[in-house]
């Protein structure tokens, strides 16, 4: 009965998001296009920003083309670089002060999703100041405009500048959610590849299986559509093309640019389709022991894979066909096989380890109820896992 309410939701959340008010970022690509991101903010009539970053970011000089170019055309800004991974709702309201003390009219994101989400979370305040962060939980609960909304990812992973979601973390409950509504969709991204050269080689590999994470999950849910169905597909394609060139040689710029633009597809289509049970025990691993989200989703992908067992056939069978893994004579089966089989190998060739240390059996029974919390009714997955389940799913991933 309850799996025929979870299924039942699912079906009218699909059909309801035929008449939401669904967009995608204006954006700036290709090498070098950082540089015209002040001319669009002055355009724009944004004349004083909060941008939104971490310590790291900072110290490596990453900004500072960019903040001069501002400095350039007259626009004003304040920098948070407060951001932690897992981002916190005490980051949020921290950063919200500084917008709210400076009197700011723009933000932007700058970083890999942490920053995003951050920002995210501030412009869901500034739209609804009355509530909240944990009143925002889940779907649909912000519904009123946010300032305008620049995201610059420096990682090529979450997606998140083309995505509805901001995935925050409650420092003292250590749960990890989102907040999904259309407009906490950036209005505008920059995916320029040479912000991502400097990235060190294991954030590469990690951010990378994360965005082959989104694509997998949403493409082997039911609540495709055709383009989403296409999105995923040529994310699958062009990560497991370039995540292993791009590890190895971390100034192909080429490689850069195509995880890029496989990040972002994936974003598209997860944000539509949604995700999976790789997300609901990711989330609970991040909340709970900061394990970084790309690196629990590399770890968790193919277990996850194996465990939905016949349920997952076909379309992992497609995902091979497209990619060109599989024999006109493999059975379902088989390609299934060489699909999981292949993410297997890459996370082997990139150095991400097969287990996940640290996780307590004591705290299993919460995280347990929690990522079944998550993903259900919400997550269209291709078949139901219980809690039981989801155990044993905790057990096969912890070292």
């Amino acid at each position: 009965m309850y799996k025929m309410y979870c299924r039942l939701y699912q079906s009218i959340l699909r059909l309801v998001s035929n008449f939401l008010p669904w967009r995608k970022p204006e954006l700036l690509q290709g090498r070098g296009s950082i540089k015209k991101l002040p001319g669009l903010v002055k355009n724009k009539q944004v004349d004083n920003l909060l941008v939104i970053t971490d310590k790291g970011i900072i110290s490596i000089g990453l900004m500072d083309e960019m903040l001069q170019g501002f400095d350039e055309v007259g626009v004003t800004y304040t920098i948070y670089d407060g951001t932690v991974p897992n981002p916190t709702i005490d980051n949020i309201e921290e950063a919200l002060e500084i917008y709210k003390e400076n009197d700011c009219n723009g933000i932007i994101a700058f970083g890999g999703g942490s920053s995003m989400d951050c920002a995210k979370g501030v412009a869901a305040r500034l739209a609804r100041p009355e509530k909240k962060i944990p009143q925002m939980r889940g779907l649909l609960k912000v519904r009123k405009s946010t300032p305008p909304l620049f995201a610059v990812p420096t990682t090529a992973g979450t997606g998140s500048e083309g995505t509805i979601a901001a995935v925050i973390t409650d420092s003292t409950t250590h749960e990890k959610y989102a907040i999904n509504d259309m407009s906490l969709i950036p209005h505008y991204a920059v995916l320029d590849p040479m912000l991502t050269v400097g990235l060190p080689s294991h954030i590469t590999a990690t951010t990378g299986m994360d965005a082959l994470t989104h694509a997998i999950e949403a493409y082997i849910g039911r609540s495709n559509t055709k383009e989403t169905r296409d999105w995923s597909k040529e994310a699958v394609k062009l990560v497991f093309e370039n995540v292993f060139k791009v590890y190895e040689n971390g100034d192909n710029l080429e490689a850069r640019e195509n995880m890029q633009k496989a990040a972002y597809y994936a974003g598209l289509a997860f944000t539509r389709a949604y995700v999976g049970y790789v997300h609901a025990v990711a989330h609970t691993l991040g909340g709970f022991y900061g394990i970084p989200h790309g690196l629990a989703n590399a770890v968790i992908l193919p277990y996850v894979l194996d465990y939905f067992g016949e349920s997952v056939y076909k379309p992992l069978s497609e995902l091979a066909d497209f990619v060109g893994i599989s024999e006109s004579k493999d059975s379902e089966k088989e390609k299934s096989e060489k699909f999981i089989q292949r993410i297997k190998q890459l996370n082997r060739d990139m150095n991400i380890p097969e287990k996940l240390e640290g996780i307590r059996e004591e705290d299993l029974q919460i995280m347990v109820q929690r990522a079944f919390k998550e993903s259900n009714p919400l997550y269209p997955v291709p078949r139901f896992l219980g809690k039981e389940d989801l155990r044993k799913i905790y057990n096969l991933v912890r070292q």
